[in-house]
């Protein structure tokens, strides 16, 4: 069958020439292959290596290959993919030599944070010191750490976009830091296994995204529109609806992404995400104009008088102007893209949102 993220994905093609170069002849090794992430880096590496004839092979690491067979058969059977079995903080080394490893296995499970912040940030932790480890050990000359915008903490009402080389941090006293504690954690143990050892680790600190294969049913604001708007029903906010996010598709992701791993500095951050802000009020309008009109927009709170709205939208003038990385995908489109693809694939049954 036609792959539905074609365009999407000669997209990626069409600005990564020079990481295909760099990756032909590689051995790569991903955690956090299955998600989100991982499921677009999966998805451009098989359509490189069949447009292009890229000799190159990548080892997935996942706690239950049945269940990624089951959610994507033509990732998981692809003959450059081969599935690996473990958990990130305890997985068996694979045999041979490997050139990149990509490490991006985390729960970004709100309620995980909220509930178990001890598992989270010793999944955080200890599994990026044993990919490091692994690293080291199998020869790797590329880390790529898929760290996060939480890093930084809550962002000031005084920044309109928050830089790499903002200071702040998260509230080490709220157990609910454990996320955003991790992901500086697991920054540094980059920086000193590069070091220590002469790994290059470029970081990528992703910010809000959409697209195909983003959880529709979980804490994401866009996705919940999404899926309101695919079923019927109206758009709930339960909050006042200022906080402003910004969204930056899953093709442009994947683009950003291999080029932070090809050709980012080592323990150099890069923000990935879009710099065109969105208040939540105004996100679930546009969802509803584009795919829902006859749907109301229904917002519980109210906002509150002389407080400034939450942001968390990042600054990338760094990833612009260092790696030539830019948003090709507006937020409207990115909309239609990601509906149209769940839409497809609940027609087909191959999916239920």
């Amino acid at each position: 069958m036609p792959n539905p993220l074609a365009a999407d994905l000669d997209h990626v093609l069409a600005h990564t020439a020079e990481v295909w170069d760099a990756l032909d002849d590689g051995r790569l090794f991903i955690t956090g292959g299955t998600g989100f992430f991982g499921c677009w880096l999966l998805e451009s590496f098989v359509w490189a290596c069949d447009r292009l004839k890229l000799r190159a092979s990548m080892t997935v690491l996942t706690r239950s290959p049945e269940a990624f067979r089951r959610k994507a058969p033509h990732l998981a059977s692809h003959r450059c993919i081969e599935l690996l079995e473990g958990d990130v903080r305890s997985f068996q080394s694979p045999d041979g030599a490997f050139s990149h490893i990509i490490h991006g296995a985390t729960e970004s499970s709100a309620r995980l944070n909220r509930d178990q912040p001890l598992l989270m940030l010793d999944t955080i932790v200890e599994g990026t010191r044993r990919t490091l480890d692994f690293a080291v050990t199998s020869g790797a000359k590329r880390f790529l750490l898929i760290s996060s915008g939480a890093v930084y903490g809550t962002q000031p009402a005084t920044l309109s976009h928050v830089p790499e080389d903002y200071v702040g941090g998260p509230d080490t006293t709220d157990p609910r830091s454990a996320y955003g504690e991790g992901k500086r954690l697991a920054e540094q143990l980059c920086a000193i296994y590069s070091r220590e050892y002469g790994l290059e680790c470029p970081i990528a600190r992703p910010f809000a995204f959409t697209g195909p294969y983003l959880p529709l049913d979980i804490h994401f604001a866009i996705g919940n529109f999404i899926n309101d708007c695919l079923y019927g029903r109206p758009l709930e906010i339960r909050g006042d609806g200022t906080a402003c996010r910004s969204y930056l598709y899953a093709s442009d992701l994947a683009i950003w992404l291999w080029t932070i791993l090809a050709r980012g500095t080592s323990t150099r951050a890069y923000n990935v995400g879009s710099e065109h802000a969105i208040s939540i009020k105004d996100l679930a309008l546009t969802a509803q104009e584009i795919l829902s009109p006859e749907q109301p927009v229904r917002v519980a709170g109210v906002p509150r008088e002389g407080v400034a709205p939450e942001r968390y939208v990042p600054d990338t003038a760094r990833a612009c102007n260092e790696l030539g990385l830019q948003e090709w995908i507006p937020v409207q489109e990115a909309i239609c893209r990601t509906a149209g693809w769940y839409a497809s694939a609940m027609r087909v049954g191959a999916i239920a949102v």
